[in-house]
């Protein structure tokens, strides 16, 4: 979840000078919904238990999201360069 920018909120007011909608840039609009979602999500998995290092490395490897260091080659690198 990111940090709030500093907004420079801008509002609409009726005849009696009394705030009625809020103009904000779109990437600002767009910064406040992806939080919401994240909080939302955040709100979903209360209840999940957590699991280990360990746990997560092999489900990440069985998904074909991480290479594990026995399924490298002595030609591959973890890291990288250049």
């Amino acid at each position: 979840m990111s940090a709030l920018p500093k907004m420079r909120e801008q509002y609409l007011v009726d005849a009696n000078g009394k705030k009625r909608a809020v103009i904000l840039s779109l990437r600002q609009y767009q910064r406040l919904l992806e939080d919401l979602h994240d909080l939302a999500v955040v709100a979903e998995r209360r209840d999940e238990q957590p699991i280990g290092l360990d746990e997560l490395k092999r489900r990440l490897a069985s998904d074909g999201a991480v290479q594990t260091r026995s399924a490298l080659t002595a030609g591959d690198s973890l890291l990288r360069t250049g």
